[in-house]
């Protein structure tokens, strides 16, 4: 009788550990077949998180290499670290072009971490729209001749930063030239004369009327062999009709995306067109300098 008993108990206590465990398979199973577990381990979603890693994680590097002064000044000023020096450069609120915007700095950074690849070193590099001129000091410290081009009046400030940090540390001394997109092309930079290996531009996209003379100026600055870097900061649905006009003149690549700055850099090169589409490119031109084209 004891004996029973005892069987009996341990009997009981097997079934109570395969009826646990059995359970616990079924609780499991129930949450692994939920849809938003299906959803969380489908392998696009896994991919999609480890890209919103990355992104975060290369934008908070990107974000290091600036700081600002500990003490208030007449003048305001950042300094960023970047192609082994620390750049200082002073900013005015009053324009937009003499503040540094992140896409100069996503473009700052990619110069710096892909200088095999896109290595500046002695190449004649042009920058539109440099603003305070961060991106053509980086590119001169990486040892390319280069000329920083803007509005008449954003140029004393561009000439005074880019004098500031390359003076002594810059292998050729950039220049500094007054461009207005669409202004005197043929004039101030002939298509003869006019040679360049990469043109940098970030964040010239935004909401301003000159959309248009900024595609005919990349038009007339581009070679068949020049690259053009350009960083762009996606706001409105204007930036989007301009890509696809970009695109009509240039094979565009993306090559890095940060979602949680909505910027996205592009590589650019001018498409092979035959001779047959000259006409019809000569005749776009002509209704943009005509009269503005609405995007």
């Amino acid at each position: 009788m004891i004996l029973f008993n005892l069987l009996e108990t341990q009997l009981t206590r097997v079934h109570r550990y395969y009826l646990s465990s059995f359970q616990e398979m079924i609780k499991k199973a129930a949450i692994y077949c939920h849809p938003l577990a299906n959803h969380l381990m489908d392998p696009e979603v896994q991919k999609e998180s480890r890209e919103d890693d990355d992104d975060r994680t290369v934008v908070a590097e990107i974000m290091r290499r600036c700081f600002v002064p500990a003490f208030v000044t007449t003048v305001p000023w950042e300094a960023f670290h970047f192609a082994g020096h620390e750049i200082r450069i002073n900013e005015a609120t009053d324009c937009y072009g003499a503040v540094v915007w992140p896409s100069a700095l996503v473009l700052c950074y990619f110069l710096e971490t892909n200088v095999k690849q896109y290595n500046m070193a002695d190449k004649n590099v042009i920058e539109i729209g440099a603003g305070t001129g961060l991106v053509s000091i980086v590119a001169s410290l990486l040892g390319a001749h280069v000329t920083a081009t803007d509005l008449p009046e954003v140029l004393g400030n561009l000439q005074y930063n880019i004098s500031r940090n390359t003076r002594m540390k810059a292998k050729h001394l950039p220049q500094v030239r007054e461009l207005s997109w669409g202004v005197a092309l043929d004039k101030n930079f002939p298509r003869a004369s006019t040679n360049f290996d990469y043109i940098l531009a970030a964040d010239v996209v935004y909401a301003h009327p000159f959309l248009e003379e900024l595609l005919i100026t990349f038009d007339h600055l581009c070679k068949e062999t020049t690259v053009i870097l350009w960083v762009m900061k996606f706001r409105l649905e204007k930036e989007n009709k301009f890509v696809d006009r970009f695109e009509q003149l240039f094979d565009l690549e993306e090559i890095s995306s940060f979602p949680s700055l909505n910027i996205k850099l592009y590589k650019a090169m001018k498409k092979n067109l035959k001779n047959a589409c000259y006409p019809q490119r000569r005749t776009w031109k002509a209704k943009a300098i005509s009269g503005r084209l609405l995007l």
